[in-house]
Parts: C-alpha cells; structure tokens; sequence
C-alpha cells in the first residue's frame, strides 16, 4: 500500500520551501523504500529551490542521507529490509561505456527509481539528485542504498555527497599520497573534506586558503598544517612560501569561481595537480596563457562526486571514522527538524555552518 508521509518541497524558483504530504508508492522492480534518519543540507538543494538545475518544478528536496531500508521490490538483492544504508546518487549501470572500461565511478547511466512520488493531489515530485530526502521515508533505485556498518547517521549520511565529493577530490582525483603537499582553496564542507582526506592519506604539508579566519582555524581540526587569508595577500605566493618556492603538488579548488581556480593553477608545482571540485554557475569562464598550460605540465581535472565508486568508498570511510581516524561527527553543525530547513540555507549562506543535519 502507497504510504502517505512528511516531506519538504520548493513548489517553485525561489519561494520559501514546504512542508508537505508525499505519497510515497511501494518499491516496485529494481526499487527500494528507505525509512530517513538524517540528510543533510546541502548547497544543492538550495541550487534546485533557485532554479540552478533545472526548472522541473516542485522538487523534493534532499539527498545526503542516511537510514534503513524498509522494503525493497523484485529482483532486488544487494540490500534487504533491516539494512543501514547511505544513499548515494551514483548507482552505477554496469553496461554503459564508463562501466565497460573499468571506470564505474564515471558511470554514465546511473539507475534512479522508475516511478514517481507525488502530493496527495497526484502532482509527480522531481527529487533532487534521484534521491529526495528531506521526507520521513523515500522511494530510490536500490543501487542507491550503500549498505554499511551501523554509525551515528547524521555523521555518515554526509558521506552521500558533500564529504564525499570533497574527500573523493584530494584522495580519488588528485591522487594525493604520502609525503604530498597539499593545497585547499575554500574551506567549507568540501574544502574540509579535502583536507581531511589529504591527512588520510599521508600528506605531509597542507595548506588551507579562506578569506575567513575562523573558517582557517577549523581547517587546522580536519588536518591542515598551514593556513592562509586570501584577503591579507597573494595566496600564490604564499603557498609557494610554504612548499620551498615550488608549488603545491596537488591543489583542489573548493569554490567554482574563475579567480579561485586561476590561483589553483598557478600554486601547483610544475607537473603537479588541479583538482575542480566547486561548483561554477553556467556564466563563469576562465582565461589562460596556453603557454603556461603547456610549460606547467601536470593534469587539470574536475571531480564528479570525489570520483567515488560508494560500494567501494562509503564502508571504509565509515570504517575510518568508527576507528577514529576520519572525524566525519565534526561537519555536523547542528541537528535540526523538516520545519527548519529554510533558515539552514540562510545559515549555510551565510557561512555559518558546516553542515546542518535534518534529524526524522
């Protein structure tokens, strides 16, 4: 039987979002119902409320979460009810081109649940990123449910996308490795998350760049050894300072704006790394001397996700943090309600936060 719950949507571009009936179906082939413990708040639903993604309108908003598998429709094996799972939104296809070369975290086709949730008056919701959290239970593809070891689940549930994206980029994308020197340029969630995965993974200088110094002192909790304030001088020159005039081996690119991402570029060492992980709007463009690419070297890329493959990354990064060697409880802000997602976004705006955590 459909199930009729609570659940947060933006009816429309800009307006305020609302707490609602869904009526959530019963998982049919290949599907599966997922009772929400927590999701967080992430700048992409704030991205969707404004009309960033599309105008697919309403949307259900949500999709960094964590919760228990209630039932699950034919066909499905990998999880069954009673499971704790992480939902992720890449739940790889195994067929298309990406899949076929061994390189499943690029997968081009990921699966998303085939029927819709709807309002009581039978309009089809658009969840956000195919997964729609922000509702005491949801319906998803079952590949999106991440089955993992049982942990506080407004810690891990951020591994659905922020964390993820950012520890993915230093560790996945950039290859960072012992003794590496490590650049971060913007230190929210993600730029934390790069940091921490940057100390994970072994490197021994890492440097923080913000124009906020409170937002600096917190990047030295998640790992960096060195900070620097953007606003008090050239970033460039100072992590050349601090990596003997050479240039960080690896730089990610936390913020998506053209002058951040010029920095990254020139604050690598030659044959070093950018990592692109913030995300730009359709307008920004970057302009740069081909000689400089060329004379550098090295690799430009950008991170889709931290490149994770979430069967793979998501229980060992819970792993991690049970061992205490990954503090994912330390990007949880604070623990809020369905009802207190708008001001969330005016908090995460404002850089407030780190993360806030809808608890259900």
């Amino acid at each position: 039987m459909p199930q009729t719950v609570k659940g947060v949507i933006s009816r429309s571009k800009g307006a305020d979002v609302e707490v609602v009936d869904v009526v959530v179906p019963d998982p049919g082939p290949g599907e599966a119902v997922v009772t929400i413990k927590t999701c967080g708040v992430c700048h992409t639903d704030l991205h969707y409320r404004e009309g960033g993604i599309n105008d697919d309108y309403p949307f259900l908003l949500g999709h960094e979460a964590a919760g228990y598998v209630e039932a699950v429709g034919e066909g499905v094996t990998d999880v069954a009810p009673g499971d704790f799972v992480i939902l992720n939104w890449r739940a790889v296809c195994g067929q298309c081109r990406a899949c076929a070369k061994g390189k499943p975290w690029y997968c081009f086709n990921t699966h998303n649940a085939t029927q819709r949730m709807t309002l009581t008056d039978g309009t089809e919701l658009t969840p956000a990123l195919g997964i729609g959290a922000f509702i005491e239970k949801t319906l998803v593809a079952a590949g999106q449910c991440t089955k993992v070891p049982e942990a506080d689940a407004a810690a891990v549930g951020l591994l659905g996308c922020g964390v993820m994206a950012g520890f993915g980029a230093a560790v996945n994308t950039g290859g960072v490795t012992r003794g590496d020197s490590v650049a971060v340029i913007g230190c929210g969630g993600v730029g934390n998350a790069a940091i921490a995965g940057a100390k994970v993974a072994g490197a021994t200088t890492i440097i923080a760049v913000d124009v906020n110094d409170a937002k600096l002192e917190q990047a030295k909790h998640f790992g960096a050894t060195h900070t620097v304030n953007s606003t008090q001088g050239d970033a460039v020159e100072a992590i050349r300072g601090l990596t003997g005039g050479n240039g960080a081996d690896v730089v990610v690119e936390a913020v998506g704006r053209p002058e951040t991402y010029e920095q990254a570029f020139y604050a690598r060492d030659l044959a070093g790394t950018v990592v692109l992980v913030g995300v730009p709007t359709p307008d920004q463009q970057v302009t740069l001397p081909m000689i400089d690419i060329f004379g550098r070297g090295g690799s430009l890329k950008s991170s889709w996700y931290g490149d994770c493959l979430p069967s793979r990354d998501f229980p060992m990064l819970v792993d991690l943090y049970k061992q205490g060697r990954f503090d994912l409880a330390a990007f949880v802000t604070e623990r809020i309600g369905l009802g207190d997602i708008e001001a969330a976004f005016d908090k995460m705006h404002a850089g407030e936060v780190l993360r806030s955590v809808v608890e259900l």
